[in-house]
């Protein structure tokens, strides 16, 4: 018999192998823990097409997680990965009240949710995020999507995906900030200037180590860190020692989700030297834990409090020198978006308004 337990499933190409994995996607968990608490009576299960590695059901705070460990291998393995998670859809579809298919990132797991959606007329909506709406991805071809199937998480991604592509995504659904994370003890803010995220190129840290060795010039004392791991490490390391920095710049690796939201709870100011965000969850969490923020990319139309945008490596300079030259800074938290308002407009692209009251 089938279920009639409202169901929604999300697409994703990775997932925490367990509820200590907390730097996997925070934002994704984020959005599943709200929707769990906020709207109780839908159940969430999530098909996870290439991590973690392995192919065992698993429970995360009682959602019912389904990976295939794909590991990213080859085409013909990727094709083997979308044949089981075409089948394992078709099996939840009969068996449940299916009443949607939310997509993260316009890639596999779109094209796979727009497909079955598709011929099974299930409702299917992809939340753009930053990356996939640069030229040249290949999936906008073979999807050709609506208009109606676009959810841009940013203004700014909106835009890109239809200068790119010539179509306008319909839904614009920033991320929000789950409060509840942050602790509401008042720290020392130690730290004069943090960045956090993937060592990558994308990231421009080497943009950030020149940004404190200009500052350095001015602020012979100020301190900084560095929390992330990736490709970079080492170059970055080598940087740090070449300028003579180890005294102002502290690389202190991969941070856990919670360590890094206290560690922005101690920070003066935030600087984000990304070439390109759709809107960035770091950003957001260091608006919220009191930072001031600087980046180049500036994700939505309006203007945020103690979010300052700028347009080149002086800019920053600048305008880094000029928060933390400040006597009296303001270090109040900002949140331009709840996760709450994040997960009820989610639910509304399906057409589902149930809350928590009762049945």
């Amino acid at each position: 018999m089938k279920n009639n337990q409202p169901v929604l499933v999300i697409l994703t190409p990775g997932f925490p192998k367990n509820e200590s994995d907390t730097s996997c996607l925070p934002f994704v968990q984020s959005l599943i823990r709200t929707i769990n608490k906020d709207f109780p009576f839908l159940k969430i299960i999530v098909l996870s097409f290439q991590y973690p590695f392995t192919s065992k059901e698993y429970l995360w705070n009682n959602n019912l997680i389904i990976p295939f460990g794909g590991k990213d291998k080859g085409k013909l393995f990727r094709r083997f990965v979308w044949l089981r998670v075409w089948r394992k859809l078709k099996k939840i579809k009969d068996e449940n009240n299916l009443i949607g298919i939310f997509s993260l990132w316009f890639g596999e797991c779109a094209l796979i949710g727009s497909r079955f959606g598709k011929k099974y007329e299930i409702l299917h909506r992809c939340w753009l995020l930053g990356q996939d709406v640069r030229t040249n991805n290949k999936f906008v071809a073979k999807i050709k999507p609506d208009h109606k199937e676009l959810v841009a998480i940013s203004d700014f991604v909106a835009d890109e995906f239809f200068k790119n592509y010539l179509v306008k995504p319909l839904h614009i659904i920033p991320n929000g900030i789950e409060k509840e994370l942050f602790l509401s003890k008042s720290y020392e803010r130690t730290v004069d200037v943090l960045g956090a995220g993937s060592l990558i190129p994308l990231k421009r840290y080497n943009v950030f180590i020149n940004c404190i060795d200009e500052l350095r010039k001015t602020i012979p004392d100020i301190y900084s860190v560095i929390a992330g791991k990736g490709t970079e490490d080492y170059f970055l390391r080598n940087k740090v020692s070449e300028l003579k920095l180890q005294n102002n710049i502290y690389l202190n690796g991969e941070v856990n989700h919670k360590n890094l939201l206290i560690l922005m709870q101690q920070t003066k100011l935030f600087l984000h030297t990304s070439s390109y965000e759709g809107f960035s969850m770091v950003c957001l969490e260091a608006l919220y834990a009191g930072c001031h923020v600087i980046s180049f990319c500036k994700p939505m139309n309006r203007d945020f409090n103690h979010w300052h945008i700028v347009n080149s490596e002086k800019e920053m300079i600048e305008k880094a020198y000029e928060i933390l030259s400040q006597p009296h800074l303001e270090y109040e938290p900002v949140m331009p978006y709840s996760i709450n308002g994040t997960a009820k407009s989610v639910l509304e692209l399906y057409n589902y308004y149930h809350r928590a009251e009762k049945q």
